[in-house]
C-alpha cells in the first residue's frame, strides 16, 4: 500500500523532476557554449545548478516524504551554498566535490529505481541516470587533474544526459496519474 501511495505522489508531482531536468540541461548547454570561461566563472554557474537541483530535489523530497531524495536536496543546497560562500575554493576541491555529490546522488537514483521497479515502467532511465553519475563521479575521482575545458565538456554532457534522462522519467511518471497503478505481486 505505501508504494501505490508513493507512486500517486510521484504522478501528482512530476513537475518537480522535469525542472530538474530543465536546470541540468541548462547547464548543460550553457558549458557547451561557452566552453572558453574561466574556472571561477564555472564554480559561479556550478554552484547555481546545484543550489537549483538542490532546492527542486529537497522540495520533492519533502512533498514525497523520500528520506533520499531529501538528502540530495540539502547536499545540493549546501554544495551551492557552500559554492557561493568560498568561491576561492581550489579545483581540485570543487571536483572533489562534484565527484562525491555525483556518486551519492547515483546510488541514490540506482535504490530509488530499484524500489519502484514494479510501479515506475521503464525504470531502466533512472538506474542509467544513476550509473551515467556514479560513472561520472569516478572519473572525476580517477582524473582530477584533467584540464579546464576537458571537464567543462566533461560536466556539460553529463548535466544534458541526466537532465534529458529526468525529463523523461519526469513525463513517464506524469502518465501514472492517468493509468491505475498495478498491485505487486
Amino acid at each position: 500500500m505505501a508504494i501505490e501511495m508513493m507512486a500517486t505522489q510521484l504522478a501528482r508531482n512530476w513537475g518537480w523532476i522535469v525542472l530538474r531536468g530543465l536546470a541540468a540541461i541548462v547547464f548543460g548547454i550553457m558549458s557547451f557554449t561557452w566552453p572558453q570561461m574561466t574556472l571561477a566563472a564555472l564554480v559561479i554557474v556550478w554552484g547555481a545548478y546545484a543550489l537549483a537541483d538542490g532546492v527542486f530535489a529537497l522540495a520533492a523530497g519533502v512533498r514525497l516524504r523520500m528520506w533520499q531524495l531529501g538528502i540530495i536536496g540539502l547536499l545540493g543546497v549546501a554544495a551551492g551554498v557552500i559554492t557561493f560562500m568560498r568561491p576561492g575554493l581550489t579545483a581540485l576541491a570543487l571536483l572533489a566535490f562534484i565527484a562525491c555529490w555525483a556518486l551519492f546522488m547515483g546510488v541514490f537514483q540506482v535504490a530509488a529505481a530499484i524500489r519502484f521497479r514494479k510501479v515506475i515502467p521503464n525504470e531502466w532511465m533512472l538506474v542509467l541516470s544513476g550509473v551515467l553519475s556514479i560513472a561520472f563521479g569516478a572519473l572525476m575521482l580517477a582524473r582530477p587533474g584533467a584540464g579546464a575545458l576537458a571537464v567543462v565538456w566533461i560536466i556539460g554532457w553529463y548535466a544534458t544526459l541526466s537532465g534529458l534522462m529526468q525529463l523523461v522519467l519526469g513525463f513517464r511518471i506524469k502518465g501514472l496519474a492517468s493509468h491505475p497503478v498495478p498491485k505487486p505481486a
